[in-house]
């Protein structure tokens, strides 16, 4: 078992076991969950990208299309309009590396060839059967995250007989696919909130540690997720910066190295005090 993950992300190498990393969430869209709207305006989404790295971000993820329950799809013509020009300003304006958040390899293609280094593929390569191929032809990293259904159905009663041996399955199933395409650099994120209860989600977050089977880094995307309003009974999706902390603090303790967040400077900080935790 491999318990160094030195990956390299053009010049920036990261051992990923090495400390706790935190990558910044960057929506370019009108309508995500979040904070859709917030940076729909190129100008403004550039500024922010800037900002979560000076704030200590490892990565930055770039998304122009809402994956959250119920989203309605965009072309793709319409999504690399998007992302294109963020992912461009700053590939060459950050000293980090970005990642292009799409499931489409036109999209993905697009983006690697304006600066990106990472897809971030919430179908584990299995909405686009081109996706693995384009992202070991541009020589470029994949995070492959676990999805039950579609965006528009995920969240219709979703069941599972056994959700961590399940979502383990697909990951080994994903890592098959990234190895016969010849994609050299994989991390895994189950996909909290994706086809997923508040039990399910719990419990892949009690379990992290049974991941480590897949001798792969593990990404965790708790932020602002409907889990923590449906247990604190928030429908503030902005009012969810506690529940974040806590669950993403759970989920480190228990093997996750890599923290995806909204809140960068308050997700670095509580990286800190772990790595200083986990250090003594």
């Amino acid at each position: 078992m491999n318990d160094n993950y030195s990956y390299t992300f053009g010049k920036k190498v990261y051992d990923l076991s090495s400390r706790t990393f935190v990558m910044g969430v960057l929506n370019v869209t009108p309508d995500s969950f979040s904070d859709g709207g917030k940076f729909f305006n190129t100008d403004i989404a550039i500024a922010h990208g800037k900002a979560m790295a000076e704030a200590g971000a490892d990565f930055i993820d770039v998304g122009g299309a809402s994956t959250k329950p119920g989203a309605e799809e965009i072309t793709a013509d319409e999504e690399i309009k998007r992302v294109l020009p963020v992912i461009e300003s700053l590939a060459k304006s950050v000293n980090i590396p970005i990642s292009v958040d799409t499931y489409r390899s036109v999209v993905a293609a697009a983006a690697l060839n304006a600066g990106a280094l990472i897809v971030n593929d919430i179908s584990a390569f299995g909405f686009d059967t081109r996706m693995a191929e384009t992202i070991a032809n541009h020589n470029a990293s994949a995070v492959a995250m676990h999805i039950k259904g579609t965006p528009k159905d995920m969240q219709i009663d979703p069941q599972y007989n056994d959700v961590v041996a399940e979502v383990i399955q697909y990951f080994e199933n994903a890592a098959w696919k990234a190895n016969v395409a010849g994609i050299k650099q994989v991390i895994f994120d189950p996909g909290i909130g994706f086809g997923k209860t508040v039990e399910h989600n719990l419990k892949l977050i009690k379990n992290l540690s049974s991941f480590k089977r897949l001798d792969s880094p593990i990404m965790i995307g708790i932020s602002r997720k409907s889990l923590i309003g449906k247990i604190l009974n928030n429908n503030d999706v902005n009012d969810r910066l506690e529940g974040t902390i806590t669950l993403n603090t759970i989920a480190v303790l228990n093997g996750a190295h890599i923290i995806r967040v909204h809140d960068v400077k308050e997700g670095v900080r509580t990286a800190r005090i772990l790595d200083a935790y986990k250090n003594v």
